[in-house]
């Protein structure tokens, strides 16, 4: 399943004065769940996978060795037959997602979910066998122009290498998945999308309760906070054994690989030093003190209270524009901020709307946040967003817009080279937010609204730097606390507490009750350690910044060149042409004093 994009401040409006809101057309992948085409491709997959296995399995040292033609005529084989299989899930997913709690979404997905990892068993083999071949051989054999194409693919499977267990055991992991997190992973999604949240005597779903938390009205966003917080705290049993469990999975699967730290698969995943990443947290919680702790000080200071109540710490400044922003303005605003930047990069976002990728109503049972799913080359991506017509939601669609963007441009690479690992993954989001900002920016045209602009950007970039490293150390501490025996709920919400007071400061009263929401953060449970790739691409996109602001010529070519890339080329090979690296320690300081410069602007535009 797709991830959602980082949980920050979602935003409440008045549905009707949105405008019509698009909901995706998902007939370019198959014309519906019960479509004949998705039965014969499901039993296409299985018979060609079995074909596959029955042609290869056994041959692939002697093909590397002495005959390269076959090996890559095989490759190609096992490329098709992951687009074939990358559609149906992809299709399944899009599906579940726009109606978590419907029975005939959820068993389409499940059953589809089952049957394409019947047909991947078949497959398992070959990337394990490929890997047990010399490298002086593989070397070798990558002098054949036509293999050389897959180098990257093939340099990163043997990364893994290392960790790769004999094939018996690979299968049944695989094959126990369906029972096993991937079960897990739908029992948080289906009940987070059946909960509901008593407010005023209206029950709601989980996002309009969250869209709450920003309402203008303090008594609003209590209440939201006291139902969310209700409702949490009924089903701690339920998120704490689904915590419980898949740390324990994550464990075992580390333990039997061998990796020695508890995020190292992730690392490896993302295709990224642990020195680096260790250098980003390090980085980040000594700058809380510059960041969240003196950016809070500020807001409970315009807000008029010593302490902001933690319901409070994403609430509008006075004076904040809460106009409703129709769905055409926001498309508007975000496609001319992309064109300012890059024409094409303009009319790639624009097939969006125009061709029915995205879907954008917040809807009962929908799946929260937003995510742009890549899907697979032969098709194309679709973007998820839970529009609410304020200007944060304008942001989040520039970001997955972003994503949406740089997926289309890394398709050439086909299946196996088109992705990209989740700290790159961000660069264009983020990047697509900063043109949008920049460009909202440019047309403040008085102090007050250059100051919540500002202010609201800074709170963004607090969100998804400062909180998302947050996220990560709270992460660490349950998943090694875990290895100690079982968590109870509430050791789960202490940990909790503990990163949240470092993270957020003496400015923020971590109110009774604020304890149980570690419950609704879906990365801990589909990507466990995904959170601090948001942080790694903020930082780096806010290098990249000031490089495109101080280029004079040729930056949107050398940006373009990375987004299409895809997977290819590892990150110190993509960040070379800009002169940045982030292997340098001064790297992460650099992007974080983009935010504290924000913050030293409001400052003094608060004492001017």
């Amino acid at each position: 399943m797709p991830l959602p994009h980082p949980v920050h401040a979602p935003q409440s409006a008045a549905s009707g004065d949105l405008g019509a809101l698009p909901e995706w057309d998902l007939t370019d992948l198959y014309p519906s769940m019960d479509a004949p085409e998705v039965a014969q491709d499901l039993q296409e997959s299985l018979e060609r996978a079995k074909t596959f296995e029955a042609s290869y399995k056994g041959r692939l040292a002697e093909m590397v060795q002495d005959n390269v033609p076959a090996l890559v005529t095989s490759i190609r084989a096992y490329e098709d037959l992951e687009d074939l299989m990358g559609r149906l899930i992809s299709f399944a997913g899009l599906v579940y997602a726009g109606n978590t709690i419907d029975p005939s979404a959820q068993k389409f997905y499940g059953d589809v979910q089952e049957q394409i990892t019947t047909a991947s068993s078949h497959l398992l083999f070959f990337t394990l066998e490929l890997n047990t071949v010399d490298d002086a051989i593989v070397e070798a054999a990558l002098e054949d122009g036509q293999l050389a194409h897959y180098r990257p693919w093939i340099e990163d499977l043997r990364k893994g290498k290392p960790y790769q267990l004999e094939d018996r055991v690979e299968q049944l992991f695989h094959e126990k998945s369906v029972t096993g997190s991937n079960a897990w992973n739908r029992l948080f999604d289906e009940t987070m999308a059946s909960l509901t949240f008593e407010v005023d005597g209206e029950k709601l779903a989980i996002e309009p309760t969250l869209n709450l938390l920003v309402d203008p009205s303090a008594d609003n966003r209590g209440k939201a906070f006291a139902a969310l917080n209700e409702t949490f705290s009924e089903n701690l049993r339920t998120f704490a054994l689904i915590t419980n469990t898949l740390a324990k999975d994550k464990e075992i699967s580390d333990r039997w690989r061998n990796f020695k730290d508890i995020a190292d698969s992730r690392h490896l995943a993302n295709r990224v030093e642990r020195d680096v990443v260790d250098a980003l947290v390090a980085a980040v919680r000594d700058a809380y003190p510059r960041l969240s702790h003196r950016y809070y000080r500020l807001k409970a200071n315009w807000l008029g209270v010593e302490q902001l109540n933690c319901w409070d710490r994403n609430a509008p400044l006075p004076d904040a524009d809460t106009r409703v922003i129709s769905w055409d303005e926001a498309r508007q605003t975000v496609l001319s901020a992309y064109d300012a930047f890059s024409p094409e990069m303009s009319e790639i976002a624009g097939r969006f709307f125009d061709k029915g990728w995205i879907d954008a109503p917040a809807r009962s049972g929908k799946a929260p946040g937003a995510f742009a799913h890549p899907t697979v080359p032969s098709a194309h991506p679709y973007v998820l967003v839970n529009y609410q017509g304020k200007i944060r939601d304008v942001m989040t669609l520039a970001h997955e817009l972003g994503h949406g963007v740089h997926q289309v441009l890394a398709g050439h690479n086909g299946t196996l080279m088109a992705p990209t690992p989740l700290t790159l993954a961000e660069t264009a989001s983020v990047f697509g937010e900063m043109l949008t900002f920049k460009s909202l920016l440019a047309k403040a045209d008085n102090p007050q609204t250059r100051k919540i602009m500002l202010a609201s950007k800074a709170e963004d970039m607090i969100n998804t730097v400062v909180r998302q490293i947050a996220f990560y150390s709270f992460e660490r501490k349950v998943h090694t606390e875990r290895r100690n025996g079982e968590l109870t709920s509430d050791k789960i919400g202490e940990l909790w507490m503990s990163v949240q007071g470092e993270s957020l400061g003496p400015a923020i009263k971590l109110n009774e009750g604020y304890e149980s929401f570690w419950t609704y953060i879906p990365h801990f449970i589909h990507s466990p350690f995904y959170v601090y790739a948001y942080a790694f691409g903020d930082c780096l996109v806010n290098s990249l910044f000031a490089v495109y602001e101080d280029a004079e010529t040729g930056f949107q070519e050398k940006y373009f060149d990375l987004l299409k890339a895809g997977g290819t080329k590892h990150h110190s090979e993509l960040l070379t042409p800009f002169g940045l690296s982030a292997s340098d320690p001064d790297f992460w300081k650099k992007g974080l004093s983009v935010i504290e410069r924000i913050i030293d602007e409001l400052e003094e535009l608060d004492g001017a």
